[in-house]
C-alpha cells in the first residue's frame, strides 16, 4: 500500500507516539521551569566620578584595586571650583561586575553576552534647563582585564564618540531647585560575548574649550542640563540558563540529523523523484539542523562578538521554512486537478516570506552587523536612522500581513473542498476513496498539531510578559522559573512538531497481500469514518 506512514500507521500505535512526544514537551518546559534560573540578569551601577585636570583620551581610570582614580561624589564640591574642573576632566568610571557581599565577582564565558542601557539624573536648574530636542556627545571606552593581569592593566576593546538624544521631562510643579528631570533609558553598547573577566567603562560628556570655540568649532553638550549622576543598567544572559539551552541543543541536534538521514533513505528507496512536500520536509529539518548545532561551544574557547549576529541568522532561516512549509502544505492538500508539485506555483506565496525576512535581516545588519564593529553604534539615535528602521519594520509586518492573509485562505479552500469531497465519498470507487480519507486524515492530523503548538507558543508569551517579581511556587521549596520554561519549553515545541512531521511523512514500506487488500481497505474506512464522523 503506497503513502505516507500517517496513512498506514494504527490509531494505536499513532496514540503511542504522540503520548511519547507530549511526555518530551512535558519535560522541556519542566527543565526550564524547575532546573534553569531566569535567561538574563541586570545590575545598575552608579558611575564614580574621576577628576583628572590633565585628562588624556589613553588613560584608564578604574575605582577599584591598586592606583585607582581620585573620585568625588557631588559636582558641587569645592574641589571643582577650588581647582577649576571642568565637565572635560569629569570621567564616570564603571568598573564591572561590581563585589557582592565583600566578595570580588567575575564574568564568565557562559553568559554570553552583554548590553549596557544609560541612565541620567538631570537636576532642575533655571540656568541650566534640558532643551526639549536635546543631543548629547558622549565619549565612551571599553576595557577589559582579566584575572591574571595587573589592576592597572587594562587592554582597549572598543572606544568611540557618539551622540544620544537626551529625552528629559519635568512635572511644572517640580521646577524646583533639588528637583529632577524624569529622563529616558538610552542604549550605550551590545557586546556579542562576554570572553574576558572584569570590564571597564569610562564616559565623558565633553565640552568646547574657548579656544575650540575660537577656532570656529561650534558647541556640544549645550542644553543638556545639570548632570548630577550617570546609572549604567548591565544585562547579561545567566551562565545557569545557557548550560541548560545549550543541552538541549546538544541533545536534539543529532536526534534531528538522525531523523533526517532516516528520512532520506527512505525516499531514496522510492522509485519516484521526491515530491515538493518532501522537499520541503528535509529543507525545513535542515534550517532546524542549523539553529540546533551548538556553535555556543565556541565561545568557551574564542571570543565570538558575531554569535548574536549567527544567532539572528539561524532563527530566521528557521522560521522562514516554517512559514513556507505551512504554506506548501496547505497547497498541496486543496485536493483539485490542478498540478502544483512545482516551486514555482507558490511564488506569489513565498515572496511574502521572503520579503519579510529580507527586510528583517537588513534591519539586523544595520543594527547588530554595524556592532561587530563599533559595540557603541546603535541605529534608533539618529532620525534617519529611526526612520530606516521602522520603514524595515513596517515592511516586514506588511508582509507578514500579506501572508496571513495568503495562508488563511488556502486553509479555508481546502476546508472547503474537504467538505465537497467527503459528500461524495461514498459513492466512489475503494482505492479513490481511500486516497481522500487519507489526505483529510493527515491535514487534519497536522492542523491538530499546529493549533496546539501556535496555542502553546500564545501561552508562553503572555508567561514571560508577566512581571519577574513574581514566581508561581508549588510548594516552599520547589519555584517555578517560568520565563525560562517558556524559552526551553517553545524551543523544544518546534524540535518536536518538526521530528513528529518528518517521521509521520516519511514514505511507508508496509506491503499487503493481494488476497488482504480488500479486507484492510475496508476496516481502513472504517476506522476513519468513526474518527472523522
Amino acid at each position: 500500500m503506497a503513502g505516507a506512514i500517517i496513512e498506514n500507521l494504527s490509531g494505536k500505535k499513532l496514540g503511542i507516539l504522540i503520548g511519547i512526544l507530549m511526555i518530551c514537551q512535558f519535560l522541556c518546559f519542566l527543565v526550564g521551569g524547575l532546573i534553569a534560573p531566569a535567561p538574563s540578569s541586570a545590575m545598575s551601577v552608579l558611575g564614580t566620578k574621576c577628576i583628572d585636570k590633565n585628562y588624556e583620551n589613553d588613560n584608564w581610570y578604574w575605582v577599584r584595586g591598586k592606583h585607582k582614580c581620585r573620585s568625588i561624589r557631588d559636582n558641587n564640591e569645592p574641589v571643582i571650583e577650588e581647582q577649576q574642573i571642568t565637565a572635560n576632566n569629569i570621567i564616570f568610571t564603571f568598573q564591572i561586575p561590581t563585589p557582592k557581599d565583600g566578595k570580588m565577582l567575575d564574568y564568565s564565558r557562559w553568559q554570553q553576552n552583554l548590553i549596557a542601557i544609560l541612565t541620567m539624573d538631570v537636576l532642575y536648574n533655571e540656568e541650566e534647563q534640558v532643551d526639549p530636542d536635546a543631543v548629547m556627545t558622549i565619549e565612551a571606552r571599553l576595557g577589559y582585564r582579566n584575572k591574571e593581569d595587573a589592576d592597572n592593566k587594562w587592554t582597549e576593546y572598543a572606544t568611540s564618540i557618539e551622540q544620544r538624544r537626551l529625552d528629559c521631562s519635568i512635572d511644572p510643579a517640580s521646577r524646583k531647585p533639588g528637583y529632577m528631570y524624569s529622563c529616558a533609558h538610552v542604549p550605550l553598547f551590545e557586546l556579542g560575548s562576554l570572553h574576558h573577566d572584569f570590564y571597564l567603562l569610562n564616559v565623558r560628556l565633553p565640552i568646547r574649550t574657548e579656544e575650540e570655540m575660537e577656532k570656529g568649532l561650534g558647541p556640544i553638550n549645550n542644553g543638556i542640563g545639570h548632570v548630577a549622576d550617570m546609572w549604567v543598567v548591565f544585562i547579561h544572559q545567566n551562565g545557569g540558563f545557557t548550560k541548560v539551552w545549550v543541552s538541549l541543543k546538544t541533545i536534539f541536534f543529532p536526534t534531528i540529523v538522525a531523523i533526517m538521514a532516516w528520512f532520506w533513505h527512505r525516499i531514496s528507496q522510492l522509485s519516484r523523484p521526491p515530491a515538493l512536500l518532501e522537499y520541503m520536509l528535509m529543507l525545513l529539518g535542515v534550517a532546524l539542523t542549523i539553529l540546533n548545532c551548538p556553535l555556543e561551544y565556541f565561545t568557551l574557547f574564542f571570543d565570538c562578538p558575531w554569535m548574536t549576529v549567527v544567532s539572528d541568522i539561524r532563527q530566521g532561516l528557521f522560521y522562514a521554512s516554517l512559514l513556507s512549509f505551512w504554506l506548501i502544505f496547505a497547497g498541496e492538500h486543496l485536493m483539485d486537478d490542478i498540478e502544483r508539485n512545482k516551486l514555482k506555483v507558490y511564488w506569489r506565496h513565498l515572496s511574502a516570506v521572503l520579503g519579510g525576512c529580507m527586510c528583517l535581516f537588513i534591519f539586523d545588519m544595520c543594527e547588530r552587523g554595524v556592532q561587530l564593529h563599533n559595540p557603541f553604534y546603535s541605529i534608533w539615535v539618529t532620525e534617519t536612522g529611526t526612520n530606516l528602521a521602522l520603514a524595515f519594520i513596517i515592511l516586514a509586518g506588511i508582509c507578514a500581513g500579506l501572508y496571513f492573509c495568503f495562508l488563511s485562505y488556502m486553509i479555508w479552500k481546502v476546508f472547503m473542498n474537504i467538505s465537497s469531497k467527503r459528500q461524495s465519498l461514498p459513492a466512489m470507487s475503494s482505492a479513490r476513496r481511500l486516497h481522500y480519507e487519507g489526505i483529510i486524515y493527515r491535514f487534519k492530523v497536522l492542523m491538530l498539531a499546529t493549533l496546539l503548538c501556535a496555542a502553546m507558543t500564545v501561552i508562553g508569551f503572555i508567561l514571560g510578559q508577566v512581571s519577574e517579581g513574581g514566581q508561581w511556587t508549588v510548594d516552599e521549596n520547589i519555584k517555578l522559573e517560568y520565563t525560562s520554561a517558556f524559552f526551553t519549553g517553545v524551543y523544544g515545541m518546534w524540535n518536536i512538531y518538526t521530528f513528529a512531521l518528518i517521521c509521520l511523512y516519511a514514505p511507508s514500506h508496509k506491503r499487503w497481500p493481494k488476497d488482504q487488500i480488500l479486507l484492510w481497505e475496508e476496516l481502513w474506512y472504517k476506522t476513519l469514518k468513526k474518527t472523522f464522523a
